[in-house]
């Protein structure tokens, strides 16, 4: 009888958090960031990850207090050559768009993103043919990229869902 309690209780667990994936969806105002590496070349990859780091850095120093998506849009547009003299600083051949951007579908913390176009703040370097570093800039999820190995899928999927419900 044990065994059959102990059983159904691993099964009711995972069926609980399966469902709570299902609920981790980036709202539809949601406002995103994405960096694609001029090529797959280690060099290339360092650099993308270089920019994304000091553009994310000012870019949430810009944002941090912003109530909504409004704001955040408003912020990003008003400091556009802000973020182009950064990018200035690397040397590099780039672009930067912020609107509608297209986005490959993306599986994280087992949550599938479908792929499609979403407002977005994006960084192409050079040729753009690497991968590419992608995270939500409003609501601020991106900041769960640096603590991903300190935290716990489930806490990650607690605090999102916590996260989101608030906006």
């Amino acid at each position: 009888m044990k065994k059959i309690i102990i059983l159904l209780f691993v099964i009711s667990t995972a069926v609980l958090f399966t469902k709570q994936e299902e609920d981790i969806i980036i709202p539809n105002d949601a406002i995103r960031f994405r960096v694609i590496a001029n090529s797959n070349s280690t060099e290339d990859q360092m650099e993308k990850m270089k920019i994304k780091e000091t553009v994310e850095k000012e870019v949430y120093e810009l944002i941090n207090g912003a109530s909504n998506a409004k704001e955040v849009r408003n912020i990003i547009e008003d400091n556009l050559s802000t973020i182009e003299d950064i990018v200035d600083d690397y040397q590099v051949p780039y672009s930067i768009h912020y609107g509608d951007n297209y986005f490959p579908a993306k599986t994280y913390k087992g949550v599938l993103y479908p792929s499609g176009n979403y407002e977005s703040l994006v960084i192409t370097l050079g040729e753009g043919v690497g991968n590419n570093f992608w995270c939500v800039l409003f609501p601020p999820l991106c900041l769960l990229e640096n603590t991903e190995e300190d935290i716990s899928d489930i806490d990650y999927q607690l605090y999102v869902k916590k996260l989101l419900s608030g906006f």
